[in-house]
């Protein structure tokens, strides 16, 4: 699969922030929790899926799940107030199960965020997202103030050094350097065209190009059906209860 075409459609895709009134439901009847495996809390339960990394209970009787994007300031939002109170009052529990899948609303800019916190495996992923979130600000600025012909280089590279460049440029690899991630491997997973392929085919299939269950970022899921309007916590959690848990 070429890449420069499909990174091209995700410009249009949708917008961070999306969403619409939330519509009431008659809340279910409530959910049993579970214990975790001997030794571990469903915090640290985490594999990954076909889309994404799910945390928690692999039989939920709730699976939440949002498609987001690392530089999308709802998304940190979301990360900065609701992350905590999720995975200590629903997750732990037993109750829910919480998956994160990349969907790339601002194109070209979400690759390089996506692919390395995918690089880090399961036990790494959550954390690390939460890190990248608080410092999302951090990328963006560092970005934006890069020099006009660094960011013509990064236009005029070729895929498989694009994606290097443009991470540089945002202060990433520095910063997953710090987190324990060799510098080495960053780079290779930001060469790999299979796995920045699979992230742009998840968005096209996900966004207005495909079956529109992402109209923007974030979206949220609740046992395969979009919980609309919710975006913030306080609207999620409003779901979340409305599920039973």
């Amino acid at each position: 699969m070429k890449y420069v075409a499909p990174i091209a459609l995700v410009l249009s895709l949708a917008a961070c922030g999306g969403g619409t009134d939330a519509n009431s439901t008659a809340p279910a009847a409530p959910v049993a929790g579970a214990a975790a495996p001997a030794g571990q809390d469903w915090t640290q339960v985490v594999s990954k899926t076909a889309e994404g990394f799910v945390m928690g209970n692999p039989n939920a009787p709730i699976k939440l799940v949002e498609y987001g994007s690392r530089l999308c300031p709802t998304c940190k939002a979301f990360a900065d107030e609701g992350y905590q109170p999720l995975t200590e009052n629903y997750v732990k529990s037993g109750k829910a199960s919480f998956e994160f899948r990349e969907f790339l609303v601002h194109g070209m800019q979400d690759v390089p965020p996506a692919a390395l916190g995918a690089c880090v495996g399961e036990a790494a992923f959550f954390p690390l997202m939460e890190e990248m979130f608080r410092n999302q600000p951090q990328f963006i600025e560092t970005l934006q103030k890069s020099d006009p012909a660094a960011l013509q280089r990064i236009d005029a590279a070729p895929p498989a050094q694009k994606f290097v460049l443009l991470a540089q440029a945002m202060g990433l690899i520095d910063f997953v350097k710090q987190r324990g991630l060799p510098e080495d491997k960053a780079r290779a997973c930001l060469s790999d065209m299979t796995q920045i392929d699979r992230l742009t085919k998840i968005t096209q299939d996900r966004g207005p190009g495909g079956d529109k269950t992402v109209a923007g970022t974030p979206t949220f899921l609740i046992n395969g059906k979009v919980a609309e309007g919710a975006i913030g916590w306080s609207q999620v959690e409003q779901a979340l209860k409305a599920a039973g848990a």
